[in-house]
C-alpha cells in the first residue's frame, strides 16, 4: 500500500448552495481548503486529487432510480421540486445544477474508497462529503446524496467483506444506517446527540440492526450538554472493542463539526481540541484494524468561520501524517481572506484552549448516577453480546 495520503477536492463542490441564509453555507469547504493550503498540506506527501462526478450507475448502488431522475428534474427546474422526495423543502431547497454539485461531492467520497482499497493511498480525505442523512428515495437534513453510503457501497463492489463506519456528527447517522440495515458486512457506528432533543429523531441505542445482520448498528445517543470529557469517554467506550471484534478491511470515518459548543443548529459542548483527539483516534484503530485503510469525510458544521475549517485542516493534517499542533498560529493571510469573504474576524490559533482528558470506562468503571454512563452502558448491552464481547 502506498503511503500517501490524498484530499479529493474539486472547487466545484462549492456549488452545492442551498443560498443565502441556510445553514449549509459552501463558504466553510472554501475556508477550509484555504487554510490547508496556507498551512502548505497540499504540498508533500498529500496528493489533491478530483475524482469524476458520481454517474447513474453509482449512484444507484443506493438512490433508487425514480429520486435520482427526480433531482436532475429538480435540478434543471427548482420550482417544479417534488416534495414527495424532500426537495424544495425549508432543510433542502432546491438549486439549479444540485444534482451536478451533489454528484461531484458523492464521486469524490467513492474516489476516495477506489484509491484506499486499490492502495493508491492509505488515506483519502473529503471534507466536502459525509453528507448521511440522505435516503435511497429522499433528500433529508441538508444531504441529497449520501456519499458516505455509496463510498461503503462501492468498497463491497470492490471486493470488501468488512467495512467499518464511525459517526461522530452531532447528529445521527439515520441514512448510513438505513442503506446497510440489512448487511453484516458493515459495521456502523453513530455517537450522536440524543433523538430526544435532536433531529433526527433516530439514533436509539435499541437500533441494531436488521434480521441477519443483529448488532452491525451501533447507536451512542448522549445527553444534550455533552462536554469533551463525556463525549471521548463514551466514543473509547464503545468504538475500539467493537472495531477489534469485527475487524475490518476498512474504516470510514465521518466527522461533522456540529458537536462544538459554538455550533448553532445542536446542543453539545465539545472543543476543537477533542475533535482533533478523535480525528487521531481514528486514524489510529484505522492502522490497528484495517491496515492503515481509512476513508476520513466531512460532515455537519454551521460555525462556519470559527470552527470547520480549523477542525477538518486538523483531519487533513493527520491523514497527511503532518499533524498541526494545537497551539500553532493561524496563518495571517488565511485571516485576511475570512474577512474578506465574510466580514468576520477568524480565530488565531489552532485550538480553544483545551487538553481534552477522559476517565477510562474500563479502568475507573461507570457511575450508575451518570447519564453519560447509562447512555454508554445502553449501547454496550444492546450490541455487545452479538460480538462476542461483555457489555
Amino acid at each position: 500500500m502506498s503511503g500517501r495520503a490524498q484530499l479529493m477536492w474539486d472547487e466545484a463542490v462549492t456549488g452545492y448552495d442551498f443560498g443565502s441564509g441556510h445553514p449549509m453555507d459552501p463558504v466553510r469547504l472554501a475556508l477550509t481548503m484555504r487554510l490547508v493550503e496556507a498551512f502548505e498540506l497540499d504540498r508533500g506527501p498529500l496528493e489533491v486529487v478530483a475524482a469524476k462526478p458520481a454517474g447513474d450507475s453509482t449512484l444507484r448502488l443506493v438512490h433508487r432510480e425514480d429520486y435520482i431522475a427526480a433531482v436532475r428534474r429538480a435540478s434543471a427546474d427548482p420550482a417544479a421540486a417534488d416534495l414527495s422526495y424532500g426537495l424544495g423543502t425549508a432543510d433542502d431547497p432546491a438549486f439549479p445544477r444540485m444534482h451536478e454539485a451533489s454528484a461531484l461531492i458523492a464521486g469524490q467520497s467513492v474516489g476516495a474508497a477506489e484509491a484506499v482499497w486499490r492502495g493508491d493511498a492509505a488515506h483519502a480525505v473529503n471534507f466536502a462529503g459525509g453528507l448521511h442523512h440522505a435516503m435511497p428515495g429522499g433528500a433529508a437534513g441538508f444531504c441529497i446524496y449520501n456519499d458516505a453510503s455509496l463510498a461503503i457501497a462501492r468498497l463491497l463492489e470492490l471486493g470488501a467483506e468488512r467495512v467499518a463506519y464511525v459517526d461522530v456528527d452531532v447528529h445521527h447517522g439515520d441514512g448510513v444506517q438505513a442503506a446497510f440495515w440489512e448487511d453484516p458486512r458493515v459495521l456502523t457506528i453513530s455517537l450522536h446527540e440524543h433523538p430526544r432533543t435532536l433531529f433526527p429523531q433516530t439514533g436509539w441505542p435499541e437500533e441494531t440492526g436488521g434480521a441477519g445482520a443483529e448488532g452491525t448498528a451501533v447507536n451512542v445517543a448522549l445527553p444534550a450538554g455533552t462536554g469533551d470529557e463525556g463525549w471521548l469517554r463514551a466514543f473509547h467506550a464503545v468504538v475500539p472493542e467493537l472495531l477489534g471484534a469485527f475487524r475490518p478491511q476498512v474504516i470510514v470515518t465521518q466527522h461533522g463539526a456540529d458537536t462544538h459548543f459554538e455550533d448553532p443548529l445542536a446542543h453539545l459542548a465539545v472543543s476543537l481540541d477533542a475533535q482533533r483527539a478523535v480525528a487521531e483516534a481514528c486514524h489510529d484503530l484505522a492502522h490497528e484494524h484495517a491496515d492503515g485503510r481509512w476513508v476520513a469525510l466531512g460532515g455537519g458544521g454551521y460555525a462556519v468561520v470559527d470552527v470547520v475549517p480549523r477542525s477538518w485542516t486538523h483531519l487533513v493534517a493527520i491523514a497527511a501524517g503532518r499533524p498541526i499542533e494545537p497551539t500553532s498560529m493561524v496563518p495571517e493571510a488565511w485571516r485576511h481572506e475570512v474577512f474578506r469573504r465574510t466580514r468576520q474576524l477568524a480565530p488565531h490559533r489552532m485550538t480553544d484552549g483545551r487538553t481534552p482528558q477522559w476517565r477510562d470506562f474500563f479502568d475507573e468503571g461507570y457511575d450508575p448516577a451518570d447519564r453519560l454512563d447509562q447512555a454508554v452502558l445502553a449501547t454496550r448491552r444492546a450490541v455487545f453480546p452479538a460480538h462476542g464481547l461483555l457489555p
